[in-house]
């Protein structure tokens, strides 16, 4: 199983998260693109790190809203979007192979990750940028999600992910983080669940009901509280369940 971690997330001297620390825990990382947060130096600076350690290095792209933190949903034309994940990507690759090594998947951040869940112009966006840039990386989405299925109708590798610390609806979304308990903090629940995500089993979604989620990467979020702590924990859990932690990403240490 790989374990990610949305990282550089930091605007000039505003630090977000502990980066250097879970660097040293997760075995992918998405690198914000200066769009929903992040600059030039705090990429290369992250990039640098990643590519230290072997963790695999990942696109994270977003709509261009630093004020919003790339959470708000914006209704962009497929076009220009795909310009914009195309200039994104472009230039966290461009610091990754400064710092040795590349940019290995893509992944979208907030609104635009959400979006891409059930809107074809959105998630059509996405695909078409990958295409454009290397159509052999890989997209990081949801299960069941349009743009899962988009990018496998193009050719492009698909990887299902699963979230540590957010509650699911009873469809397999992620429950809106306007509403409570949309972030989980108990971290005995948290491991509890990527173990069982890891092994095929079922988790609960947020009415109760039984929720299967298949995924080849867990999210741990560096933005919440307590994630280095979370996410040392979800790791030490996947070692004592037997899951090797490993990135998906072809060519990644």
């Amino acid at each position: 199983m790989d374990l990610n971690s949305d990282l550089g997330e930091g605007f000039g001297p505003w630090p977000m998260g502990d980066d250097e620390a879970l660097l040293d825990i997760v075995s992918s990382a998405n690198i914000a693109c200066g769009f929903h947060a992040g600059d030039p130096s705090i990429m290369r600076t992250v990039c640098g790190l990643a590519s230290s350690r072997g963790v695999a290095i990942g696109a994270h792209i977003g709509y261009r809203d630093l004020a919003g933190f790339g959470r708000r949903d914006i209704d962009m034309d497929p076009k220009a979007l795909a310009d914009e994940v195309l200039y994104q990507i472009g230039a966290l690759d461009a610091f990754a192979r400064a710092e040795g090594d590349r940019v290995r998947y893509v992944k979208p951040h907030g609104a635009l990750y959400n979006k891409a869940v059930h809107d074809d112009g959105q998630a059509g966006a996405i695909v078409a940028a990958i295409r454009a840039y290397d159509p052999e990386l890989p997209v990081m989405c949801l299960p069941g999600s349009r743009l899962l299925e988009l990018a496998a109708e193009a050719g492009i590798p698909a990887v299902a992910e699963a979230f540590a610390d957010r509650a699911y609806t009873p469809d397999g979304t992620l429950v809106s983080r306007r509403e409570p308990g949309a972030v989980l903090h108990d971290v005995d629940l948290i491991v509890e669940r990527c173990v069982r995500m890891a092994a095929g089993e079922e988790i609960t979604a947020v009415d109760g009901s039984a929720l299967k989620v298949s995924a080849r990467s867990i999210c741990v979020h560096g933005d919440t509280l307590g994630a280095v702590a979370i996410a040392s924990r979800v790791r030490a859990g996947l070692d004592a369940a037997g899951v090797p932690v490993t990135p998906f990403a072809v060519g990644a240490s």
